[in-house]
Protein backbone atom coordinates (compact mmCIF):
# COMPACT_ATOMS: atom_id res chain seq x y z
CA UNK A 1 0.00 0.00 0.00
CA UNK A 2 1.37 3.41 -0.96
CA UNK A 3 2.14 5.95 1.73
CA UNK A 4 -0.12 9.00 1.73
CA UNK A 5 1.71 12.27 1.00
CA UNK A 6 2.63 14.50 3.90
CA UNK A 7 0.23 17.37 4.56
CA UNK A 8 2.94 19.60 6.01
CA UNK A 9 3.04 22.49 3.55
CA UNK A 10 6.45 23.43 2.20
CA UNK A 11 8.38 20.87 4.25
CA UNK A 12 8.95 17.97 1.85
CA UNK A 13 11.36 18.00 -1.00
CA UNK A 14 10.25 17.72 -4.60
CA UNK A 15 10.70 13.96 -4.65
CA UNK A 16 8.96 13.37 -1.31
CA UNK A 17 12.10 11.76 0.13
CA UNK A 18 12.67 14.12 3.01
CA UNK A 19 11.88 17.41 4.59
CA UNK A 20 13.40 20.67 3.40
CA UNK A 21 12.86 24.22 4.57
CA UNK A 22 12.05 27.04 2.15
CA UNK A 23 15.76 27.44 1.35
CA UNK A 24 16.08 23.76 0.44
CA UNK A 25 18.00 22.78 3.58
CA UNK A 26 17.42 19.15 4.50
CA UNK A 27 15.41 18.76 7.71
CA UNK A 28 15.68 15.01 7.86
CA UNK A 29 13.90 11.97 6.43
CA UNK A 30 10.20 12.12 5.60
CA UNK A 31 8.39 10.65 8.56
CA UNK A 32 4.97 12.01 7.78
CA UNK A 33 3.70 15.03 9.67
CA UNK A 34 6.35 15.67 12.37
CA UNK A 35 4.06 18.27 13.94
CA UNK A 36 1.90 15.42 15.23
CA UNK A 37 4.40 13.09 16.92
CA UNK A 38 1.79 11.19 18.94
CA UNK A 39 0.70 9.14 15.92
CA UNK A 40 3.93 7.13 15.94
CA UNK A 41 4.93 7.55 19.59
CA UNK A 42 7.94 9.81 18.91
CA UNK A 43 8.48 13.13 20.64
CA UNK A 44 9.52 16.19 18.70
CA UNK A 45 13.33 16.32 18.66
CA UNK A 46 15.57 19.36 19.03
CA UNK A 47 16.66 19.80 15.39
CA UNK A 48 13.08 19.54 14.16
CA UNK A 49 11.86 21.94 16.88
CA UNK A 50 14.50 24.48 15.84
CA UNK A 51 13.52 24.16 12.16
CA UNK A 52 9.82 24.62 12.96
CA UNK A 53 10.51 27.62 15.19
CA UNK A 54 12.62 29.20 12.46
CA UNK A 55 10.01 28.59 9.77
CA UNK A 56 7.14 29.99 11.84
CA UNK A 57 9.06 33.06 13.04
CA UNK A 58 10.16 33.90 9.49
CA UNK A 59 6.52 33.73 8.37
CA UNK A 60 5.42 36.11 11.11
CA UNK A 61 8.15 38.75 10.97
CA UNK A 62 8.88 38.41 7.25
CA UNK A 63 12.65 38.46 7.84
CA UNK A 64 15.08 35.54 7.48
CA UNK A 65 16.60 34.00 10.59
CA UNK A 66 20.38 33.96 10.53
CA UNK A 67 21.12 31.45 13.27
CA UNK A 68 19.79 29.31 16.09
CA UNK A 69 21.61 30.47 19.21
CA UNK A 70 19.71 28.53 21.86
CA UNK A 71 17.50 25.48 22.28
CA UNK A 72 15.94 24.17 25.47
CA UNK A 73 13.51 21.31 26.10
CA UNK A 74 10.63 22.23 28.41
CA UNK A 75 8.08 19.90 30.02
CA UNK A 76 5.42 21.29 27.66
CA UNK A 77 7.53 21.77 24.51
CA UNK A 78 10.58 23.77 23.39
CA UNK A 79 12.11 27.22 23.69
CA UNK A 80 14.24 28.22 20.70
CA UNK A 81 16.40 31.37 20.53
CA UNK A 82 16.91 32.77 17.03
CA UNK A 83 19.03 35.61 15.61
CA UNK A 84 17.51 37.79 12.89
CA UNK A 85 19.00 40.57 10.76
CA UNK A 86 16.47 43.36 11.22
CA UNK A 87 18.31 46.07 9.28
CA UNK A 88 21.05 45.46 6.73
CA UNK A 89 23.62 48.24 6.51
CA UNK A 90 26.93 49.03 4.82
CA UNK A 91 29.34 47.90 6.08
CA UNK A 92 27.71 44.65 7.30
CA UNK A 93 29.39 45.01 10.71
CA UNK A 94 26.84 47.77 11.41
CA UNK A 95 23.79 45.55 10.62
CA UNK A 96 21.16 45.61 13.35
CA UNK A 97 20.31 42.14 14.62
CA UNK A 98 17.67 40.96 17.06
CA UNK A 99 17.36 37.97 19.33
CA UNK A 100 13.94 36.30 19.43
CA UNK A 101 12.67 33.70 21.90
CA UNK A 102 10.17 31.31 20.34
CA UNK A 103 8.07 28.90 22.41
CA UNK A 104 6.65 25.75 20.80
CA UNK A 105 4.32 23.16 22.29
CA UNK A 106 5.21 19.45 22.30
CA UNK A 107 3.83 19.09 18.75
CA UNK A 108 5.81 21.99 17.27
CA UNK A 109 2.98 24.51 17.18
CA UNK A 110 3.88 28.13 17.95
CA UNK A 111 2.76 29.17 21.42
CA UNK A 112 4.41 32.59 21.42
CA UNK A 113 7.45 34.63 20.52
CA UNK A 114 9.18 37.74 21.80
CA UNK A 115 12.05 39.96 20.68
CA UNK A 116 14.36 40.00 23.68
CA UNK A 117 17.33 42.00 22.40
CA UNK A 118 18.58 44.23 19.58
CA UNK A 119 22.23 44.88 18.84
CA UNK A 120 24.78 45.83 16.20
CA UNK A 121 26.52 42.89 14.54
CA UNK A 122 29.93 44.18 15.66
CA UNK A 123 28.97 44.17 19.38
CA UNK A 124 30.78 41.44 21.22
CA UNK A 125 28.31 39.27 23.13
CA UNK A 126 25.26 40.83 21.46
CA UNK A 127 24.30 42.96 24.48
CA UNK A 128 22.56 46.26 23.89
Amino acid sequence: MAKAPSRTSGLSDRNGHGHADDRGQDLGPDRGDDRRPHGNGRRLGGPRAAALARQQLEELIERPCEAVSGLQRRPDGWTVVLEVVELERVPPTTDILATYRVDLDEEGELMGYERVNRYYRNQAGGDS
